[in-house]
């Protein structure tokens, strides 16, 4: 018995799309692919070759700006150079930096110039600290030094009189 064949339904195909067209009409020749070859290979060999330019150029540059900030810098010292030859800016410098005066001259010279609202002392900071007025450091050594240099006895340093024996007296008989 034949075995019944399958219908075949036709199937409409879509209409191709625009760049599937494109593509379709794209031809390539045996020039176009080795131009596009030859395209390659530049890219490949200038690549590193630029690369390297730039940075050279970029190494110029900063080369640049350091000499424009150096010819800056000479300029200001020929122009320090030159107020230093001058015997008046000379003259002003000494009596700044060396207190240097004229003869004839008197040169006060003021030690502790704070405004008077500096000099005050601050209320303390809190009821049971307060601040020493004394020169600890200075009592400590003194001690030290009179402790060790001296051949008073401990009473006598502090001040207090010594006890003195009482005298012996003669036991009763009995």
């Amino acid at each position: 018995m034949p075995k019944p064949r399958a219908r075949r339904v036709p199937v409409r195909m879509s209409r191709p799309s625009e760049t599937g067209r494109w593509l379709r009409q794209l031809h390539f020749s045996a020039f176009s692919l080795v131009m596009m070859g030859v395209l390659v290979l530049a890219v490949l060999i200038l690549a590193p070759t630029v690369q390297a330019f730039l940075s050279q150029r970029q190494q110029i540059a900063d080369q640049q700006h350091q000499v424009d900030q150096l010819a800056t810098q000479v300029d200001t010292l020929k122009d320090q150079r030159a107020r230093w030859n001058d015997p008046s800016y000379l003259r002003a410098q000494a009596r700044d930096r060396l207190y240097y005066v004229l003869p004839g001259e008197v040169s006060y010279l003021v030690v502790d110039d704070r405004p008077a609202a500096a000099k005050q002392e601050s209320a303390p900071v809190s009821s049971k600290l307060v601040k020493t007025q004394t020169d600890w450091v200075g009592s400590l050594f003194g001690s030290l030094m009179g402790a060790g240099l001296t051949d008073a006895t401990p009473q006598q340093l502090s001040g207090t009189p010594a006890p003195t024996p009482a005298p012996a007296s003669p036991a009763p008989n009995k």
